[in-house]
């Protein structure tokens, strides 16, 4: 397990870019996706488009915390 960003590539509405996310966060990222039935590609454009000033890659792991902070409220 690398502790250091790891750069992704996604495909957002047809566009290829890439994140660097550490990979804690990528396989959070992607069980959530498929706890979801979406793919990962999708929530990216979906993160995307609701970013605002944040970096993708930085708005990524939000979005993962902030997932796993209301499922240990729901559990707890």
């Amino acid at each position: 397990m690398s502790l250091r960003p790891v750069k992704r590539s996604l495909t957002l509405r047809g566009h290829r870019t890439s994140v660097s996310l550490e990979d804690p966060f990528w396989r959070a990222f992607r069980d959530i996706a498929v706890a979801d039935g979406k793919t990962i590609n999708g929530y990216a454009a979906e993160i995307d488009e609701s970013r605002g000033d944040v970096g993708l890659a930085s708005a990524i792991r939000l979005f993962v915390l902030k997932r796993l902070q209301d499922q240990a409220r729901s559990d707890g």
